[in-house]
């Protein structure tokens, strides 16, 4: 299956050596990459149908570090849709004026839903299908942006619903959050101060984060598999719904720790 990343970060944060050790597992999902970054408002999103290992476009991004505070990046192992642009991680979407950015790990069969807004996949995905459903959903649920624990409400009621068609790892962000969903296996943690060294589980890296963060620092970091081998990862459970606000796991609201499993939408 394919591999997600997602970072959260009380300020503009350089995620290259999370990147790092995710594109070191393109050898084994080599079917194209993405990597978004917001700005304030804006993204700066990047995607190839080529591998995270070899493409020149994951090199130029490497080269040239972004620092964001909402990072969602993707590789991808196809099972539904061909190695094309058009179906590469992460997906965008606008929604009552902000960018929504949506990668999925996993497959959903028979999952078929009545798209009638204006929501329409480009590529041929059940994972752009499913963003598509999501925001139109999300429009119907709400008139204008409401808050981030209203949002979790909301999603905890939608997302069990493509993922009762199989497996739906997720990961959402409008800028101001990143929710989680976790259908299989997703892990997270937290680098707070007093920060350490971590050494990447897939490469010979080691980064010291104390000679490059401040006190006042934080990140949340989700993925697919740990990327690091000397930090402690917690792994999330299946059908639950997790929300990185600033850096750091917020409180649930009542109601959205777990997401229930319900019965499919056909409107």
């Amino acid at each position: 299956m394919c591999q997600l990343l997602g970072m959260s970060a009380n300020t503009p944060t350089d995620v290259m050596f999370s990147f790092a050790g995710l594109a070191r597992r393109a050898d084994e999902h080599g079917d194209g990459f993405g990597i978004a970054f917001f700005e304030d408002r804006g993204v700066r999103l990047f995607v190839d149908p080529d591998s995270a290992r070899r493409s020149p476009v994951a090199e130029m991004i490497r080269r040239y570090p972004i620092r964001s505070r909402h990072v969602v990046a993707h590789i991808r192992k196809a099972t539904a849709g061909a190695v094309a642009l058009a179906n590469c991680h992460p997906f965008v979407r606008e929604l009552w004026g902000r960018y929504w950015v949506f990668a999925h790990n996993g497959d959903l069969k028979g999952f078929a839903p009545r798209l009638h807004g204006a929501f329409r996949p480009v590529g041929d995905t059940d994972s752009e299908l499913a963003l598509c459903w999501l925001m139109q959903e999300l429009a119907k649920s709400h008139a204008d942006v409401p808050g981030v624990d209203e949002l979790t409400r909301t999603l905890a009621e939608l997302l069990p619903q493509p993922a009762a068609h199989g497996s739906f790892n997720v990961l959402l962000s409008n800028g101001q959050a990143l929710w989680a969903h976790a259908s299989t296996r997703l892990h997270w943690l937290v680098r707070a101060h007093p920060f350490g060294a971590a050494t990447l589980a897939d490469e010979d890296l080691r980064v010291d984060f104390a000679a490059l963060t401040s006190p006042s620092d934080r990140v949340a970091i989700v993925a697919t598999e740990p990327l690091t081998a000397d930090e402690a990862w917690t792994p999330m459970q299946p059908g639950e719904l997790r929300v990185f606000v600033d850096g750091a796991p917020r409180a649930q609201p009542e109601c959205a720790a777990v997401a229930r499993p319900a019965a499919p939408s056909r409107e």
